[in-house]
């Protein structure tokens, strides 16, 4: 069995797989005020399957989270709870720059895309919005831009006279409120940034890229961006496993 993770800036998300990759529990809470009893009481179940897990792999882009789970886990199982950015990676994913400078989910990403005879492109809509850069099996960077939601939020709080507004595909582009004229400059201010960094990477590299989108808003953009496109919700979760799955 395998016991794998991905601590985000918004979410936590742990799942355990049976040794044939089959899914058996999958829990999901906030990254924000976690504490040792909330940590330990929601991974309290893996006690019982303690003889079973072989490999347990987290990516993580918050530290001290990671350290909390990292404890109860310790308390819990016998085995180490690895970050993925500790993993032996090369016989997986060739990484053409400084690692330490790439957050693990990223590079989860890109491990689960890769299959040695196609070139990716990653958008991410998290907490960040993320472009990925995966030729063949090498990871060769990225560009990192504001989050969607992050900004959208940051702009209500800055604001006072700015209403919450829940992000939409507007029907058109000139808005005849605040919300709507906010909703439409969002919506397609992000799509010409998606549509642009695509357009600059394929022309930096001279390559040929699938366009796989992954995060919470991929379905609100997927066609409205230029080109085929295809959404991968589990993609960060898929190249964790991945990782846990060839660990000797």
């Amino acid at each position: 069995m395998y016991l794998i993770g991905d601590i985000g800036n918004t979410d936590i998300k742990i799942c355990l797989f049976s040794s044939n990759l089959k899914l058996i529990k999958k829990i999901k809470f906030p990254t924000k005020n976690l504490n040792r009893k909330f940590v330990h009481k929601n991974l309290f179940f893996i006690k019982k399957f303690n003889n079973k897990i072989k490999n347990i792999v987290f990516s993580s882009v918050v530290p001290q989270s990671f350290k909390l789970i990292q404890f109860s886990l310790k308390k819990l199982t016998k085995i180490k709870c690895i970050e993925l950015k500790k993993c032996n990676l090369k016989k997986i994913l060739k990484i053409k720059v400084n690692k330490k400078q790439i957050g693990s989910d990223r590079l989860a990403n890109a491990i689960s895309v890769i299959d040695n005879k196609n070139n990716f492109i990653i958008v991410d809509f998290g907490t960040a919005t993320n472009f990925d850069v995966v030729i063949k099996n090498n990871y060769i960077g990225g560009v990192l831009a504001p989050g969607v939601e992050l900004s959208l939020n940051n702009l209500i709080e800055k604001a006072s006279l700015i209403p919450k507004i829940d992000l939409a595909k507007p029907s058109n582009v000139i808005g005849k409120n605040t919300e709507s004229a906010i909703r439409s400059g969002f919506y397609h201010g992000y799509v010409g940034l998606i549509d642009n960094i695509i357009k600059l990477i394929i022309k930096q590299s001279g390559k040929s890229f699938k366009i796989i989108l992954t995060g919470g808003l991929a379905h609100l953009f997927k066609n409205s961006i230029k080109g085929k496109t295809e959404i991968n919700k589990n993609l960060t979760i898929n190249g964790i496993l991945k990782v846990a799955s060839n660990l000797k």
